[in-house]
């Protein structure tokens, strides 16, 4: 049987040598059935581990020739990770997908299945997750409220866990926002896509290293990323903001109303702390983005793979594949 073409397995891993094993060997009892249609590629983005997630994949990689690792220079961050994995990935469709199995491994086949009947990209949605009622109910309420400032679309309730089309892939790695917020740049290709309803899992082994923190810096990342809205904000409120001072302003001249006039200085303050917050984040990431740093630096000299010559362009130090 002629096979249909290459698909693409992207896993960041960062101190991950725990649930590597497993996943690996969930992962190969999964696609096994698919291997008489398609040949795989498993391209482990090692995001500067400190542990012996590295040494683990090698020892993998040992026994299975179609393991790529490419290491990246520091910690870049879990989407630097995927915009990697994305731009270096050589299959017809790229598949993206956690080593702790909280997005199960055995829903592969179903995607690929929705990927033949034609979607360019085809993505877990998210029902259930194993974590506190409040968490998920904020987690909901963000990307809904994202959802309506957002200037293009948001897919809702969207994972990483996806398979999308290589043409979808290019243009998704030709973008030049300094910070990747892939559902919103999948949300703004467009092209056809459909959900999985799955209930996402408990990690099998170790530690998450995703926090509260770190959620955050997601959150006002990905509103910078997706959205105007924050800055359009102010100069709607501007007219309501005139007329406010205004009123106080008169009152105060009229009637003698000091207290009005101490709220008025109070609010005004606000106001302007507030204004200058917004535009100065959104500077900073105009900025982030005209000097144009990579979002990623592959350590070639720590990277194991048989992509084709590979070549560098010194001037910004992008890495491309000819």
């Amino acid at each position: 049987m002629k096979k249909r073409g290459l698909i693409s397995i992207i896993c960041p891993v960062h101190n991950e040598r725990e649930s590597i094993p497993v996943f690996y060997s969930r992962l190969q009892s999964s696609i096994a059935p698919l291997r008489r249609s398609y040949d795989f590629e498993l391209i482990f983005i090692n995001d500067s581990s400190t542990d012996s997630t590295l040494s683990v994949i090698q020892e993998l990689r040992s026994k299975d020739s179609s393991i790529q690792v490419l290491t990246l220079s520091r910690n870049f961050g879990y989407q630097a990770a995927v915009l990697a994995g994305m731009k270096y990935a050589r299959g017809n469709g790229i598949f993206t997908i956690d080593v702790d199995c909280e997005d199960p491994p055995e829903l592969i086949p179903h995607f690929v299945s929705k990927w033949n009947e034609g979607y360019d990209v085809v993505y877990g949605l998210r029902e259930g997750r194993p974590e506190a009622r409040i968490l998920i109910k904020v987690r909901k309420l963000f990307y809904r409220s994202l959802k309506i400032m957002a200037d293009s679309d948001i897919v809702l309730d969207m994972a990483e866990f996806a398979l999308i089309s290589s043409h979808v892939r290019d243009i998704i790695v030709d973008n030049q926002n300094t910070f990747p917020f892939l559902r919103a740049e999948i949300g703004y290709v467009g092209f056809s896509r459909v959900g999985i309803k799955y209930d996402r899992q408990s990690r099998v082994m170790g530690k998450s290293h995703y926090n509260i923190w770190r959620m955050a810096v997601f959150a006002s990342g990905g509103i910078l990323t997706s959205s105007t809205f924050p800055m359009r904000f102010a100069f709607y409120f501007l007219p309501l903001f005139i007329l406010f001072n205004l009123v106080v302003l008169a009152s105060d001249l009229l009637f003698g109303f000091a207290g009005l006039f101490r709220i008025l200085v109070t609010f005004d303050l606000v106001y302007g702390i507030s204004l200058l917050t917004v535009y100065g984040l959104y500077f900073a990431r105009i900025y982030k983005n005209s000097i144009s740093r990579p979002v990623f630096v592959v350590d070639w000299k720590r990277s194991y793979h048989n992509f084709p010559k590979v070549v560098t362009d010194r001037s910004f130090q992008k890495t491309l594949i000819r």
